[in-house]
């Protein structure tokens, strides 16, 4: 088996406006993003510590943090997109697997999310 090393990043809150919602219907009041980032083991498996030798996930994190609140967004697929694109502008991203989800659904209760897994070359193409 080879090497495998993956950052994951799990129920992260983003500010964010996303949908169009009439006045009976259920506006969320979180979106949760969870993503896998699988990198290169050799950003994980080092011979001395130091964020030199390792990926630097904050950065990425900022740049979510941009993307969400940048813009009023009719869906959550294309806020994914935008996440993705911000991926693929960081070599050391292999793939990706992102799921953005937003709760209440209806009636106080329940999640939606949407999920979507990038390949390696999906995300070449992206560069």
């Amino acid at each position: 088996m080879k090497n495998q090393a993956c950052v994951e990043l799990r129920d992260l809150e983003i500010n964010t406006d996303i949908g169009t919602y009439g006045p009976d219907e259920t506006r969320p009041d979180k979106h949760l993003l969870d993503m896998s980032l699988q990198i290169s083991s050799t950003s994980v498996l080092i011979a001395q510590d130091g964020m030199a030798y390792v990926f630097d996930y904050d950065p990425l994190i900022a740049e979510i943090d941009r993307l969400a609140g940048d813009c009023h967004y009719e869906t959550q697929e294309r806020l994914i997109t935008r996440i993705v694109e911000a991926c693929a502008a960081c070599a050391e991203i292999e793939s990706v697997e992102i799921c953005l989800r937003k709760s209440p659904v209806h009636k106080g209760s329940g999640s939606l999310g949407v999920r979507l897994s990038v390949d390696a070359s999906t995300l070449a193409g992206m560069r």
